[in-house]
């Protein structure tokens, strides 16, 4: 491990400028964005893992069978060596919007250091997940002992809307013994963490309509509700009085056998001061291993040009989060069932289904978990917590669907302050050195447990 940890170090100043190099191309893979810089950012990651070695690199695109063409994705491939595994290593090269530039507190894509961590869009997701592969292939070199297949995707942060597709159009090229996803976070800076549980998602717009047309606020107030107020209402069923989600049909998985302090959460999420949080029972399941509901989009009159009517409709967009075990089609029957069931004082309610993604609950004791425990524990010196994460990442379960057979493993570069997805987004690169070397030592070891395996057949 020594001789690894010092491959690492200095292979590691070309590592962060690899990854700056990658955070300077604003590859936002919304439609509303260039794409030419997605594509600019594939050809990138290509070159990347050509400088390692791998000579079979590729950039692909699939076209669905209604005419959509995905984004490019880069395919590079080293075949293994008889009798060893081959591991399948993602990431995703796409990134967020980068939001009001007023909430930054540098350029978005020009990377900055300050305090140890590099902060722009994409530094932590998932740019840095594609320079820990990078650069976990790098420092192994020819002692690369299994054969890798590396997968970087472009659509990722617009959920992966042709990723069955690429994976049934190259099933093949990319079947694996071990699939390892870097997009998840650690525990903490200076405690790993494997990621065990994923929550799922459904989503649905719910419309409620009272009126066929707006009407005079003074001469039909009163016994004439606004849609506003009755969605309003609406949503309030959705949770009781404690905060706990109240639409029956919905799941709990057990809780996790970590929790988080209540203060350092507050500080993580922002939490004002003074704002309780909601729920009951441990934090970790109330994020990881419980459903949450989440009102993200409301359609009503805008203050700046509201006039004195009785709004006759208002829509709102529900994201519910559900935990493992959950059927994302029961899940999202009980949601319809709730909503059209509590319509309050008769009004319409019209709800249409929107996206679905399955949860994920890891085994705890495969032999490729066993090797990334042994591996995240020597590259930190202290053993990974096994975490939940309350996000969803459904092309997991496309993976499992094409591959059964492989062992999946979720791994992570962020850390609770890298605010993925908002302003200020950021990596700690300490952290990040260690993920590279952690890598590199789970290769060696999915290496060396088949060489085991073989020499005791």
């Amino acid at each position: 491990m020594d001789e690894l940890r010092a491959r690492t170090a200095a292979a590691f100043p070309g590592i962060r400028a690899d990854l700056e190099a990658l955070v300077r191309i604003p590859s936002v893979s919304n439609s509303a964005f260039d794409q030419a810089h997605v594509a600019q950012s594939a050809a990138a990651v290509a070159d990347l893992l050509r400088g390692t070695g791998l000579d079979d690199v590729e950039i692909l695109t699939v076209t669905t069978a209604d005419g959509r063409t995905g984004a490019p994705a880069v395919v590079a491939r080293r075949p293994a060596a008889p009798g060893a595994p081959t591991v399948l290593l993602y990431a995703h090269h796409d990134v967020q919007p980068p939001g009001d530039a007023a909430a930054w507190e540098t350029s978005p894509f020009e990377p900055t250091e300050r305090g140890g961590r590099l902060f722009g869009r994409g530094a932590a997701d998932d740019k840095a997940g594609v320079v820990a592969h990078v650069g976990a292939l790098r420092v192994l070199g020819d002692d690369l002992g299994v054969g890798v297949t590396v997968f970087v995707e472009g659509e990722e942060e617009i959920g992966s809307p042709t990723f069955a597709d690429f994976l049934h159009a190259h099933r093949d090229r990319l079947a694996a013994d071990v699939i390892v996803v870097a997009d998840s976070s650690n525990w903490s800076v200076g405690v790993p963490g494997l990621t065990t549980s994923l929550r799922g998602l459904v989503d649905c717009t719910v419309e409620v309509e009272v009126l066929s047309h707006a009407v005079h606020s003074g001469m039909y107030g009163g016994p004439v509700l606004d849609a506003v107020t009755l969605l309003a209402r609406l949503v309030a069923t959705l949770h009781d009085d404690a905060g706990d989600v109240a639409v029956e049909g919905l799941v709990t998985a057990p809780d996790p056998v970590v929790d988080l302090d209540e203060a350092q959460l507050r500080v993580d999420a922002g939490v004002l001061d003074g704002v309780g949080l909601a729920g009951t029972g441990p934090i970790t399941a109330r994020m990881w291993t419980r459903p949450a509901i989440a009102v993200i989009g409301f359609d009503a009159p805008a203050v700046a040009t509201a006039s004195n009517t009785i709004t006759p409709r208002a829509t709102a967009k529900l994201s519910v989060r559900i935990a493992p075990g959950q059927d994302p089609a029961e899940a999202m029957a009980a949601l319809r069932r709730h909503l059209e069931g509590h319509a309050p004082f008769g009004a319409r309610v019209t709800v249409v289904d929107g996206e679905q993604g399955r949860p994920f609950l890891a085994p705890a004791d495969s032999p490729a978990m066993q090797a990334a425990r042994q591996a995240f524990g020597e590259a930190w010196g202290t053993d990974p917590v096994d975490l939940g994460i309350g996000g969803s990442i459904p092309f997991i379960a496309d993976l499992l669907e094409v591959y059964p057979q492989a062992q999946i493993l979720v791994t992570g570069v962020e850390d609770p302050d890298s605010r993925a997805h908002g302003a200020n987004e950021s990596v700690h690169l300490g952290e990040l050195e260690k993920v590279v070397l952690a890598e590199a030592l789970l290769l060696e070891h999915l290496a060396g447990a088949a060489g085991a395996a073989g020499a005791t057949a």
